[in-house]
Order: C-alpha cells, then structure tokens, then sequence
C-alpha cells in the first residue's frame, strides 16, 4: 500500500513512522513533512490545509489510504472531499469534526446528550462576559471559540486573569477574528486530568491505554498553557475499573450515539480530555486527532499495525479487531526553543540527535527545518525525545538522557514529566 499522512509535525512523525512498520506499506508519503520524516519517506510540499491539492496528490500518486494528523484539515472536510473523489482518507467527516472546531458547539453537544461537563455560559459580546466574570468575582475558565493549536483556554485564578482572557480573545483578537467571536466561561474543575483516546468505527469503538499531558510551560504545572510539554503511558494507579467503565457508559458511548443520533457518525481517532472529579469524570474538550505528544507517547507502546486499526475504521470493522500493548512505559519530553509558547527564535543549529538515540531515546521532529546541510530549529516546539522502560523510573532516565544530547541555543524542557504518577504514590 501507499499511503499518505497528512502534517508536519511530531505527532505526524510518529503516525508515519508507526505506518512504515506494517509489511502491508510499500512507501509512504508526507505532506509537507520535515527533515525527520524525509529520511524514511518522501515528503510533499503541500500544505496540510491545502485539501484540494492534498486530493490531487493522492488521486496522482494512487495513495490508498490518506491519515490526517492536524485538527485544521479535517475542520476544512478534507474527508467530505476525499470521499467524494473516491479517495480513502481516515479521519471525521466536516460535521463531526466540529467537536474541535468550536468549543460552543461542543458545549451545546454535551448538555444535548447529557454528557457530564462543567457549568458553562457563552458570550458573543466582550462586555456581557466581563459582566458575568465579575459576578463570579473568583476562578473560572475562559475559553476562545475556534481553533487556537491548544492555546485558547485561560484557567483563570482569579476575575483579573479572566477579563484579560476576554480582552485578548475578543478585543485583541490574539487567535483570529472568527476564533474570538464567541468565549465559554466556564466553571473550574478540580481534581486530575487525563487524556484518553479511542479509535472509532461510527458505531464501535477501541479505548487506547491511557496516556498523561503536561500542558503548562514549566515544572510543578507552572506558566502557561502550551501546545503540550510532555506526556507518559501508561499511567499506573489513576483510573480504576470502576472509573474506566464510568467513561465508556457516560462520556465515549453517550458520544458516539450523541454523534449517530445528530446524522454525523464518528470515524477516526477521537480524544477526550476529561478531570477526574469527586463527582466523577467530566469532559473538558474533544479534539478530532491525536494529541501531541500524546501520540509520540503512545506510537511506541503501540503493537497492533496501525494500517490493520484505520482500515478496520473505515470499513466500521473495529469490533473484530482488539489493540495491542507493549508493558513498557514510555515518556516524551518536549524540547522547546527558549521563550515558547512567548516569542522565540527560529533557524538555530540543532546538534546530538544522533547521540540522543544511541543512548536509547526515539526523536521525532516537530518544529525543524535543513538549512542547507545543517538542522535548525523552525518552530516553538522543536523535538519529541521518546523513550520506553521497564518502568517510569528507567523510561525517564532515558528520555533525559537524550534530551541532554541534544543541543541547540535557548533549548528548554520542563525536567518533571511522568512524576505526577509519583506523586500519586506518596
């Protein structure tokens, strides 16, 4: 099979690389892709948002199954458009992928099929909101409308915090114009997130082993939100059966019929990012992908062929299928150029990636580029350094170790990933 994964970051080098591991791959394409997917594959230089050139690509070069990494091309209805010239693209239809698109529509699908989530109103005016956060005069959540790459939520500690949120948002238009048209307040959940995934069939589904994200930019969750610092899988010791059975019934079933019930059945990989609280699991976002670095985390411990899984999905087959397991664990660090999810510098040399995996670390590029001969950092998040062990212990010596490989100026990562199952045991 050819087969064409659609992105360019680190989440896309993992899905490729997982996909050349099937004997049923001949060759795989990535558009665009980057210097780390071009040493195993041939990278495109069409833009993931570019859905009628990515059709023209796969309908060119015969691909026989298209993967779409990044939330915006599937918000775009590159699968209505794939699907309509014959062209097998895994990954939620336009409609269904408003999940992601807008947080309001996913709010108003939730309190329609009674999924548990937090108390929320919605605004269209910058003024009404700031009235409300005044009322509330205490914590709340303040989150932009439209796609943001992982940046549009405030947890707000206090009202200040929150009307500089609506501001920006609304005001200032930090996201775009169209993402801060509407704002969800919300109340503040408390308790541990999680991040759990499922691949989906339109009727079946397939839970994933649990992974953990750490979004804020520094150690102990401190700083702001980030497109994700780091993740580990599994996580020891914070759902039980009781819990786990809970999320199926409750949020992943009620979901998936929610979704039927609407005429937009699911098909692809759905992530539900859920807090733990006293009363149970809550919804806090859905997004239509995989989630980076869960995604590095994850492809690693990941035993059943990927190929099997997708195509299992688009034939609504997953039920005949089961996933999978290395008993590994595995943690990925973010390496970050200095001053992200702020103002950083791009085009500076990247060096020990070769050093990073011989001492046993898988790295999958995010944000680099060749200039000339020489690797140079080209985003905010740069490099995912992967690393399984035989616990969590040995997965992050690894990872570290790696990490302290390579180099590159201004590089920072947070030095705490997977020590919240550590905390756990105390």
């Amino acid at each position: 099979m050819r087969i064409m994964v659609v992105g360019s970051g680190g989440r896309e080098h993992a899905l490729a690389w997982k996909l050349k591991q099937s004997p049923k791959v001949s060759e795989i394409l990535v558009a665009p892709g980057n210097p780390g997917t071009a040493g195993f594959a041939t990278n495109v230089p069409v833009k993931a948002d570019d859905i009628e050139g990515l059709a023209r690509v796969a309908a060119e070069r015969a691909v026989d199954l298209t993967v779409v990494g990044p939330e915006v091309p599937l918000t775009l209805g590159i699968v209505d458009l794939f699907q309509e010239r014959g062209l097998r693209c895994w990954g939620p239809s336009k409609a269904a992928a408003r999940l992601e698109g807008s947080k309001v529509d996913m709010k108003e699908f939730l309190r329609r099929h009674n999924i548990p989530t937090a108390r929320f109103h919605v605004f269209t005016k910058s003024a009404d909101a700031i009235a409300h956060i005044n009322e509330i005069d205490g914590p709340c959540v303040v989150k932009t409308d439209g796609l943001a790459a992982g940046k549009g939520v405030t947890v707000a500690k206090n009202a200040e915090q929150a009307r500089d949120a609506v501001i920006r948002m609304m005001e200032k238009h930090e996201f775009g114009k169209e993402a801060g048209s509407r704002v969800v307040v919300e109340e503040v959940l408390r308790g541990e997130e999680i991040s759990v995934f499922a691949f989906c069939d339109g009727h079946n589904a397939l839970m994933l082993d649990l992974v953990q994200d750490h979004k804020q930019a520094f150690d102990g969750d401190e700083g702001p939100n980030t497109g994700g610092m780091g993740a580990f899988s599994p996580v020891p010791g914070l759902v039980n059966q009781r819990t786990e059975d809970e999320i199926v019934r409750r949020i992943l079933v009620q979901t998936m019929s929610g979704l039927v019930h609407e005429g937009r059945p699911y098909v692809g990989l759905l992530y539900m990012g859920l807090m733990l609280t006293d009363a149970g699991p809550k919804v806090l976002e859905y997004n239509v992908r995989f989630g980076d670095p869960e995604c590095q985390a994850l492809m690693p411990r990941l035993r059943t062929d990927l190929v099997d899984i997708c195509l299992a999905s688009l034939d609504g087959s997953l039920d005949k299928l089961d996933l999978e397991w290395d008993p590994r664990t595995s943690v990925c660090v973010t390496l970050a150029s200095g001053g992200y999810p702020g103002d950083y510098k791009s085009g500076l040399p990247i060096s020990g990636i070769a050093d990073a995996e011989a001492r046993g670390a898988i790295v999958f590029h995010a944000g680099t580029k060749m200039a000339g001969d020489q690797l140079a950092t080209a985003g905010g998040r740069v490099l995912s350094v992967v690393a399984l062990g035989t616990d969590l212990d040995q997965a992050r010596s690894v990872a570290y170790a790696g990490c302290d490989a390579i180099a590159f100026a201004g590089k920072h990562c947070r030095r705490d990933i997977g020590r919240r199952a550590e905390a756990r045991k105390r």
